[in-house]
């Protein structure tokens, strides 16, 4: 009877949770489990926009953003969850990418706004995007997959230990970093291209971009792929697929030519950075400038190296050693000393104050210790231009002498920054030219004084290949500052 009465219960509770977490999906109609609210799902987006966004920050190009936000909020209108609060954002990355977050936030880095060579490229992604929105696929993925707490640079640490150091990844970044299945993926396609086309696009230009971004992928080894490519079937099902479907949709609303505006999106996107901006930081030659902050200090020899809003972080190959530079909250040198100990339970081995090029310093070792093991940190804080900067050596106690000399190289390597080409250093961008006669692109390149070893680079950026023919007057990208 016990028996009986325990499974009845177990059933009323397992059909009580089935009851509360069955919702209807917006795009199918049918009911699927989820473990959030449409509320939740609101309160989730709007707390992870301004932790995106403080990773990133935002592109400076106010007529950029009002671009994607205008025709983001076309786009939403039509879609099947036109009540959201949407926000549509322009990110300061260079990683070709965009992505969603539930609520109703879409972003999209400078770096794929570069790589659109129409309007209609930039629709269909955008679809695509709020198609993760109204198909609520990130609340889905959520229900499906953990995510890692931890900064990227983490994947090379041997010692788990050390990963404690990492600065974590907030919630909202985690979510910007969902990936999703070969079936979202697909579903995001077709609504990608439904949007587009009812907002009066050529939805079959998206195709195209694909292809652009399967080069890129083959140019970078897959390092600079967006998850909505790298999850998703090969390009040759994707552009038939897509082919298809913006057939359909074009004859369905009567459609004889959709929008592709070339011309006025290369004008748009006319000056917008490419590449890494040199005034977040740079590497060259064993250096790291920060033009900015007017710091500089060198980057341990064939060490995986990091530059994060919040922390530059480096390791070497074999994971057994940690350095990361970083600002630390005091109005002293031993109060920020005092935080670095309590943040990571730290008991101090010694401490000493002097300067370093010139500049006070505390130089700090301590050690945590753990049941199993103990780590060792040396900390050099350096106060500087109305910031403290805290750079701190991690490794195991018995590893810590190995990697001593090089924490300290790099340590005591930070200074003030006064090389004037450091200091003044200009990010590459976009310049939109005009092709003075009938030439190919590998001609036309030439003849903008583009070097050659960036040929095939722009032959990407520009959605071509170097041997298509170009007619007079049609406008391509280049480089310059």
């Amino acid at each position: 009877m016990r028996r009986f009465q325990f499974i009845s219960f177990i059933s009323f509770v397992l059909s009580a949770i089935f009851l509360i977490g069955c919702a209807r999906n917006p795009v199918t109609g049918k009911k699927q489990l989820v473990f959030m609210s449409e509320a939740q799902e609101i309160a989730m987006g709007k707390e992870s926009d301004p932790q995106i966004v403080a990773f990133f920050g935002l592109y400076d190009d106010p007529q950029l953003q009002k671009f994607i936000t205008d025709k983001g909020l076309e786009m939403a209108a039509i879609s099947h969850r036109p009540k959201l609060n949407y926000e549509f954002k322009v990110v300061d990355s260079p990683v070709i990418n965009a992505f969603a977050v539930p609520g109703g936030y879409v972003y999209f880095t400078r770096g794929i706004m570069a790589h659109f060579n129409n309007e209609a490229e930039f629709a269909g992604v955008l679809g695509h995007e709020i198609g993760h929105i109204t198909a609520r696929h990130s609340v889905i993925q959520q229900r499906n997959q953990l995510l890692s707490q931890l900064g990227i640079i983490a994947g090379v640490i041997l010692v788990p230990e050390l990963t404690q150091f990492v600065e974590p990844l907030s919630q909202g970044m985690q979510l910007a970093l969902l990936s999703f299945g070969r079936d979202a993926e697909r579903q995001s396609d077709k609504l990608g291209v439904e949007y587009s086309s009812k907002i009066g696009y050529d939805a079959t230009e998206m195709a195209g971009f694909f292809e652009t971004l399967e080069r890129q992928q083959a140019k970078s080894g897959g390092e600079e792929i967006p998850d909505f490519l790298s999850t998703h079937p090969s390009p040759e099902e994707r552009n038939v697929s897509v082919a298809k479907l913006a057939k359909e949709w074009q004859e369905k609303l009567k459609m004889t030519d959709g929008e592709v505006n070339r011309n006025s999106y290369l004008k748009r996107i006319d000056g917008l950075i490419i590449g890494e901006d040199p005034n977040q930081g740079f590497v060259e030659n064993g250096f790291f400038y920060h033009p900015v902050l007017k710091f500089s200090f060198t980057i341990p020899k064939d060490w995986s190296f990091q530059n994060t809003p919040q922390q530059i972080q480096m390791a070497p190959k074999n994971g057994e050693a940690l350095m990361m530079l970083s600002l630390i909250s005091g109005n002293s040198l031993k109060e920020a000393a005092n935080t670095l100990l309590e943040q990571y339970k730290l008991e101090q081995i010694d401490s000493k104050e002097e300067r370093i090029n010139g500049l006070p310093a505390l130089v700090m070792t301590a050690d945590q210790k753990q049941e199993q093991v103990t780590i060792r940190v040396i900390s050099t804080l350096i106060q500087y231009g109305g910031n403290i900067y805290n750079t701190m050596g991690i490794a195991e106690l018995s590893k810590f002498p190995t990697y001593q000399p090089t924490f300290h190289s790099t340590m005591r390597a930070f200074q003030e920054l006064k090389d004037s080409d450091k200091l003044n250093r200009k990010p590459d961008v976009i310049k939109i030219k005009s092709v003075p006669r009938n030439m190919n692109l590998k001609a036309a390149l030439q003849h903008f004084g583009m070097p050659e070893d960036r040929n095939e680079e722009l032959a990407i950026l520009n959605g071509m290949q170097l041997d298509d023919e170009l007619d007079q007057g049609v406008l391509i990208k280049v480089v310059g500052k």
